[in-house]
């Protein structure tokens, strides 16, 4: 067996009321596949009841805090299980989620844009112009980076699957050219997330050409499966490396301790461990 160098960058937990099976079972998972370590990056608390549905209460952040630590205890030497979290971005809550990211010893944040939420609907939302909101969603993505509060950008082109119907990915290119340029002038790395081929527009996120043009920019990527339930921990992942390396990336990259940690893509493809699961 090649030496264990990958994690799984982005994983679930139950508490954000969408995920099923415990830290422990994605970390076995990712044993099963190969993996060094196991990034656990549930959904953040946010205040006010926003969008409560699918992310922890406040008063659960710190059993969150204590549920990884304790996977992490356990499975000790056999897979580096670590705290991250996918924060949202949202614009006015800037100082809310600064506390949040200096309240733990994280070692990875996600951000994200979620246009499905209510609180984007209400705030950004157009019926009657879907491509403005497409624009807006770049904009915010853009805006995410340059707050400084992530390390990577969670699913980059999500906006495709609430508005496929207008969904032009050739049309947009001036204005995800004009979010990539902001996004490469911060530093901030950009996710590859295998979970896109099982959602609207069947494709990951983001789109072929999108990763093409974060190659051109020189904008890091990380990889995540998206993993809500166990048999996901890296799903995708053979395709995703080689799909980077057809669009130019030599190196895939994962954070510890907030800093950046790059491999490259023939050593992450040749450590990886092929298994069938029969869990849908």
């Amino acid at each position: 067996m090649s030496e264990r160098i990958l994690f799984e960058s982005h994983s679930h937990t139950p508490l954000c009321n969408h995920a099923i099976g415990a830290p422990s079972e994605y970390a076995a998972v990712a044993e099963q596949r190969g993996l060094r370590g196991l990034l656990v990056t549930c959904h953040n608390p946010m205040p006010g009841g926003f969008s409560s549905r699918v992310r922890m209460r406040e008063d659960e952040f710190e059993q969150y805090v204590e549920l990884v630590d304790q996977t992490r205890q356990q499975w000790a030497g056999r897979v580096d299980v670590r705290l991250g979290l996918e924060a949202d971005y949202f614009e006015g809550h800037e100082d809310y989620l600064e506390r949040q990211l200096q309240s733990a010893d994280f070692h990875f944040v996600l951000g994200s844009v979620h246009p499905q939420i209510p609180e984007f609907r209400a705030k950004y939302w157009q019926d009657d112009d879907l491509v403005a909101v497409q624009r807006t969603y770049f904009d915010l993505l853009a805006k995410s980076a340059e707050s400084g509060l992530f390390d990577s950008l969670a699913h980059p082109d999500l906006i495709k699957n609430f508005t496929a119907k207008v969904w032009n990915p050739e049309a947009m290119q001036d204005v995800i050219g004009d979010a990539l340029d902001r996004i490469a002038a911060t530093g901030v790395a950009m996710e590859l997330n295998t979970s896109g081929v099982n959602k609207t527009i069947s494709e990951m996120n983001p789109f072929p050409g999108m990763l093409v043009e974060m190659q051109k920019r020189n904008i890091p990527i990380t990889l995540g499966a998206d993993a809500h339930q166990p048999d996901r921990v890296a799903d995708g992942y053979e395709t995703a490396l080689e799909l980077l390396a057809e669009c130019g990336f030599t190196e895939v990259n994962f954070f510890l301790e907030r800093q950046r940690q790059t491999v490259s893509i023939e050593d992450a493809l040749a450590s990886l461990v092929t298994f069938s699961c029969d869990a849908e």
